[in-house]
């Protein structure tokens, strides 16, 4: 009974079931029957218009399909970008040879090759245009990256590119990348390459960027591709460009890219290293690589150092600081430096094979190379840049070389337009003098031969290109750099002779070279000193003759105890004597300490030259009394003498003779009678030989031997000190005017004519030194003539 109802209620659930299901379909079929009915209600024109618009809907898909099917590939771009703001990535990347004129050079770039990436290096020569932008001279990667690859120096032109950017503005991190950069960024960077990556001003960042590319070719593709190893001189010569623009202004990459560039030169090196030339190499924080190399080569072969390539371990070294003058004068520090080095070192400094070796190491710059840093090592080659002897001794040579250099580097800092002007050539020595200086310097050796030339102040500065008149300092630089070329001048500026004026003359004659040419020695003191005097007596008949010169001459030349170069300078000398005689009131201090035997010679003999042209007339005769009076001689004697020499007597023979072999001598006790009084001595033995300035006068013994000798004492001697910038025999007359407040015009004229002077031309020279010194007239008056009492206290003051 119990299964019966059990099964009957499963039966009477299946009957619920069904009908349930029956009621479902029954709904179904109600609400399809009422669509139909409400579809059947739309008006047929409606029908048409979703047509039409399915019809559309298609269309649009279709075009979307095709169009989405072709963008990957780069096609050519033939238009300007500049109007575009986001370009399109089926007009981003064109690729042409800069070698060629004809628009069928510009390509696609190829599809990658199966297998690897769509990056592709633009060789140099070849331009790219991406965005819109031309970029000439090649050297850069290029394309669209694969997936998971990235290196920051790709240019992927997909990425979007803004429409303006400015390189001189920092835009990007401190590891730039040009798929990370922003597109303002990405716009800067592609203006700066298709500038000529040349402005100075752009920020270091895009030159990193560009960097980084040439980096990853030379170490990364040069390893397996003969191509990109073939470009590795190419590479380093962009590099030392770069440098030449960017290394100052950062010295990160002027690390960097100098290292990679030393790396890269090591390539194709002479052989021996350092005998070859010295290539321009960017200025880093250490001796270049090359530097080095050279230096240690040269050490392992036991061969000297030449100057040059010590001169660019000096340049390049961090240990030796440079001063201005080493870089203003560049080209004669260079110069010099080879001389004073040879002068040191001979052929060059030989250096030790010390212990350090050789050895460099490379790190580089991009992330994407962060693990193939470069160790390069040179066998048993040493790095002698760690010695501290070499680099001491070289300091010291660059010091002192820079300090020759010093006056002439001060001078051409305020003139720096007047590099070839005398004035300055004068700081330099004449063998670093320019080569158009130093054509006009053998122009004017080859005027003058073996004898000499006259001519002016003025025209040998114009010769020698002076712009300005010279003062006594540069004269007597000029005067140094001439005889350094065996040139000698007269006057004898560098023995105290006063400062030429522009129209004075000058004699021009050539000295032995090698010789000593020191004008101090009392033979050659006193043989000018008798050719002064001399000139005197010849010019006293108002003509020097022809006769009276070569009279004089021929005793010069017989003066056997003087040097050659004495010799010359005393005929120079002469000449000058023709044209301006000596002053008898001048040399009469000089006279004064002549013994008595010697002043009777000397008046002997000037009584002989007066008689060189066969006629002695009363003017003569007039001078030889006034020189026997300044020599202390009776004025009768002249008589005697000149008919003495006349009638071919001994006396003169005897004095001309004494003259041409011992010269003349100092009284010895009234020198040591003078030894007392230091200050009287000094002032005496200044005024016997001397115009301006010291000569050591040493002790004139009667023997001609002796008096050559250099075991005589020299005593320090000090000219008087001129007077208002005045010559010596106005300085005389103006120290004799200031000796009483007051002169009658009669006095006056006697001491003119005793000193050989015009006393109104003389009072107006005095007059005019006092105005320009003082801006006070010196005296006033025309008879008697007052001393202005203002004069005496500016002098004493």
């Amino acid at each position: 009974m119990a299964r019966r109802r059990k099964a009957s209620n499963i039966f009477v659930g299946k009957r619920r079931s069904t009908k349930a299901g029956e009621s479902v379909a029954l709904g179904v079929v109600v609400v399809i029957g009422i669509v139909i009915a409400a579809i059947s209600m739309i008006p047929i024109w409606v029908w048409y218009g979703v047509a039409v618009l399915l019809t559309v809907v298609v269309i649009k898909y279709i075009y979307n399909a095709v169009t989405k099917s072709s963008q990957g590939q780069p096609t050519v771009d033939t238009t300007m970008a500049s109007s575009v703001t986001h370009p399109k990535a089926d007009n981003l990347v064109s690729v042409r040879s800069n070698t060629s004129t004809s628009d069928n050079n510009e390509h696609r770039l190829p599809p990658p090759p199966a297998g690897l990436t769509g990056i592709h290096w633009i060789p140099m020569g070849e331009s790219v245009d991406i965005a819109g932008i031309h970029i000439p001279g090649g050297l850069l990667y290029v394309g669209t990256p694969p997936r998971n690859t990235s290196n920051p120096a790709w240019i992927d032109p997909a990425k979007k590119v803004a429409a303006a950017g400015d390189y001189q503005e920092r835009q990007l991190d401190y590891w730039p990348s040009y798929s990370e950069a922003t597109p303002t960024a990405r716009r800067a960077y592609l203006n700066w390459l298709a500038s000529g990556k040349c402005d100075p001003d752009a920020d270091i960042g895009f030159v990193f960027l560009y960097f980084y590319g040439l980096e990853y070719r030379a170490i990364n593709d040069a390893q397996e591709s003969a191509a990109a190893k073939a470009e590795i001189p190419q590479i380093a010569n962009e590099l030392r460009r770069l440098l030449s623009i960017y290394g100052n202004r950062s010295g990160s990459f002027r690390s960097y890219a100098g290292n990679l560039y030393e790396l890269l030169s090591l390539a194709d090196l002479p052989s021996p290293l350092y005998r070859a030339p010295i290539p321009d190499l960017p200025q880093s924080y250490e001796v270049p690589l090359y530097i080095r190399l050279a230096l240690g080569s040269a050490a392992v072969d036991g061969a000297p150092v030449p100057a040059a390539l010590a001169r660019s371990w000096v340049m390049y070294s961090p240990a030796i600081r440079l001063r201005t003058p080493a870089t203003r004068c560049s080209q004669q520090f260079d110069q010099l430096f080879g001389l004073r080095y040879a002068e040191l070192f001979g052929e060059g400094m030989v250096l030790p094979r010390n212990k350090t070796k050789l050895k460099c190491m490379y790190r580089p710059a991009s992330m994407a190379l962060s693990n193939k840093g470069i160790t390069a090592t040179f066998g048993d080659t040493p790095d002698v840049t760690v010695l501290t002897k070499p680099i001491k001794q070289l300091t010291e040579l660059t010091e002192s070389v820079t300090q020759e250099l010093d006056a002439y580097s001060r001078y051409l800092g305020k003139n720096p337009e007047t590099e070839s002007a005398l004035e300055g050539l004068l700081l330099l020595p004449p063998v670093l003098w320019p080569e158009a200086s130093k054509q006009t310097l053998d122009e004017l050796k080859a005027k003058i031969g073996d004898g000499m030339l006259v001519l002016s102040f003025q025209e040998l500065l114009s010769t020698l290109d002076a712009r300005t008149t010279l003062t006594k300092d540069k004269a007597i630089a000029m005067a140094k750099a001439l005889e350094s070329l065996s040139i000698g001048i007269e006057p004898d500026i560098l023995s105290g002779a006063r400062l030429p004026k522009p129209e004075d003359k000058l004699a021009l004659f050539a000295i032995p070279p090698g010789e000593e040419t020191s004008r101090a020695t009392p033979a050659y003191q006193v043989a000018a000193l008798t050719l002064q005097v001399a000139s005197i007596v010849a010019a006293a008949d108002g003509d020097f003759s022809a006769d009276e010169l070569n009279n004089l001459l021929h005793h010069i030349e017989s003066w056997t105890h003087l040097t050659p170069s004495h010799i010359s300078r005393l005929k120079a000398h002469l000449r000058l004597l023709v044209i301006t005689p000596a002053s008898l009131p001048a040399l009469k201090k000089k006279l004064e300490p002549l013994d008595v035997a010697t002043k009777e010679t000397l008046g002997a003999f000037m009584a002989t030259v007066a008689q060189t042209d066969g006629k002695v007339t009363p003017d003569e005769v007039k001078m030889l009394e006034k020189i026997y009076k300044a020599l202390g001689i009776d004025p009768k004697k002249v008589f005697s003498d000149v008919h003495a020499v006349a009638a071919g007597s001994s006396p003169t023979t005897i004095a001309i003779e004494t003259i041409e072999k011992s010269g003349f001598t100092l009284d010895p006790a009234r020198i040591a009678a003078l030894q007392s009084d230091t200050a009287k001595v000094s002032a005496l033995l200044a005024n016997i030989f001397n115009e301006d300035v010291p000569v050591g006068i040493g002790h004139i013994d009667t023997d001609l031997d002796q008096a050559n000798t250099d075991d005589a004492p020299v005593l320090e001697t000090h000219s008087t000190q001129s007077l208002m910038g005045l010559d010596e025999l106005h300085t005389a007359f103006a120290r004799l005017l200031i000796s009483r407040p007051q002169w009658t015009r009669d006095e006056l004229q006697d001491v003119a004519t005793d000193m050989d002077l015009m006393l109104d031309g003389a009072l107006e020279r005095v007059n005019e030194a006092a105005y320009d010194s003082h801006d006070i007239p010196f005296t006033e008056g025309d008879d008697p003539i007052e001393v202005n009492a203002e004069v005496l206290e500016k002098i004493d003051a």
